[in-house]
């Protein structure tokens, strides 16, 4: 019996949901089920299950790639043919971890993300105190 468009189409989604759970970016996912992201993104805004689905497997994905940092990281360095740490592995496997955080942060800044913020609470707003304009010379 052939398959029906929808019948492809929810195999589509079955596969892109779970890759994406595993650290897979999205756009490796629907490459891989040689669908466009706009083809996507249009399949999510007309169902709020689906963008409901793939909002929890990215943030599952993340949370791998975020466990994945801690594997690379741990791993001990190769020793070189003079009993030394090598330092191109290192550097490597710090080049890979950062480029993972980096995107994490973009990805994910709530979770991830360096969040630096300067505010107060309902008890104790923040006011600004001084407003200084200084002019420096011609």
């Amino acid at each position: 019996m052939a398959k029906t468009p929808e019948d492809k189409k929810k195999k589509a989604v079955e596969y892109i949901l779970n890759a994406v759970s595993n650290g897979i970016p999205l756009a490796h996912a629907v490459k891989d089920q040689k669908i466009g992201l706009n083809t996507w993104y249009d399949w999510c805004n007309e169902s709020e299950e689906l963008a409901g689905a793939i909002a929890r497997a990215r943030k599952a994905g993340h949370d791998v790639i975020a466990t994945e940092t801690l594997r690379i990281i741990d791993e001990p360095p190769p020793l070189t043919q003079n009993g030394s740490t090598d330092a191109g592995f290192v550097s490597w496997q710090k080049n890979r971890v950062w480029t993972r955080m980096q995107l994490l942060a973009k990805w994910d800044p709530k979770r991830y993300g360096d969040k630096l913020e300067l505010s107060g609470d309902p008890d104790r707003p923040l006011a600004i105190q001084k407003i200084e304009r200084v002019v420096v010379g011609k």
